[in-house]
C-alpha cells in the first residue's frame, strides 16, 4: 500500500475560495438542522443509554472485542440501552452483547469512504453525514461512557466527553477507560498536563480506569443508582410518536 492509498479520500473536492454564497451557507445550515431533528425524533425514546466507544478495527477473536461484547451484555442486564457509533469492531461487539441478551441496541453511524457500515446487531440506527452531529447524539442520551482502545476517532470522542464534563456542560457521568496497558501512556500525558497547570489536578477525578468488566459496571451502577431515578418518557399522540 503506497502513501496515497493510506489517505482517506474526501467526500467531495473542496476549493479554498473563501466564504460560500449565502444561499449555500443557508442550505448547509438547513441540512444540519434536519439531521439533528431526525436524530432527536428517532432516538427520543431509546434511553437511558450507556455509550461504548472504541476502535472499528478489532476482529471477533480480539480480547477487546470479547470484553466489549461482555459490556453490552452487562449493560442489558442493568436495564440500559447500549449505544455505539454503529460500525464494526468494538462498536459491533458492544451492540452484539446487548442484542443477543435481550437488551436494546442502537447506533449512530457515520458516512465514510471505508470501514464504517452498520453492524447487524442493532434494533435502530441512524447514519449521519457529519461527525459533530453524531457526537452530540452519542452523548445526549447517555448516563455513562465506556472508552475502549481505539484510534483518532475514539480519542476525539473521549476528549469531547471529558471536556463536556469538565466544563459542566453535562453532568459528571462515569467515564470508564478500559485497558490499563493501552491507556497508561495517555494517563501519563494527562498527569503532565496537571503538572504543567493546563488542567486542574481534580479534573482527573472524572476518569475511572480498569481492566475488569465487573469493576467497571459496578462503578457505573453505583453512580447511577445513587444519583438518578430514571423514568420512561411518555409518547405524545399529537406529535405522531408511535409505540
Amino acid at each position: 500500500m503506497d502513501k496515497s492509498e493510506r489517505i482517506i479520500p474526501a467526500k467531495e473536492s473542496v476549493y479554498l475560495d473563501g466564504p460560500k454564497p449565502r444561499i449555500n451557507e443557508l442550505k448547509f445550515a438547513w441540512h444540519i438542522f434536519r439531521q439533528f431533528i431526525y436524530g432527536f425524533r428517532n432516538l427520543h425514546f431509546i434511553g437511558p443509554c450507556i455509550t461504548v466507544f472504541g476502535s472499528a478495527r478489532f476482529k471477533e477473536d480480539h480480547p477487546y472485542y470479547q470484553s466489549a461484547r461482555e459490556f453490552g451484555k452487562r449493560i442489558a442486564e442493568l436495564g440500559f440501552t447500549t449505544m455505539t457509533g454503529g460500525g464494526p469492531g468494538i462498536m459491533e461487539a458492544a451492540n452484539r452483547g446487548a442484542f443477543e441478551n435481550g437488551g436494546q441496541s442502537v447506533g449512530c453511524n457515520i458516512k465514510l469512504p471505508f470501514e464504517q457500515h452498520p453492524n447487524p446487531y442493532m434494533h435502530k440506527w441512524i447514519t449521519f453525514d457529519y461527525f459533530f452531529i453524531r457526537k452530540v447524539l452519542l452523548v445526549k442520551y447517555s448516563y455513562a461512557f465506556v472508552i475502549m482502545p481505539g484510534g483518532f476517532g475514539t480519542m476525539d470522542e473521549f476528549f469531547e466527553t471529558l471536556t463536556l464534563a469538565q466544563t459542566k456542560v453535562i453532568e459528571d457521568f462515569p467515564i470508564v477507560l478500559f485497558g490499563r496497558d493501552y491507556f497508561n501512556p495517555l494517563l501519563k500525558a494527562i498527569d503532565e498536563m496537571a503538572e504543567s497547570g493546563t488542567i486542574s489536578p481534580e479534573d482527573k477525578r472524572f476518569l475511572f480506569i480498569t481492566d475488569d468488566v465487573d469493576e467497571a459496571m459496578n462503578y457505573i451502577k453505583n453512580y447511577v443508582r445513587k444519583n438518578y431515578k430514571v423514568k420512561p418518557r411518555k409518547r405524545l399522540w399529537w406529535l405522531f410518536e408511535k409505540r
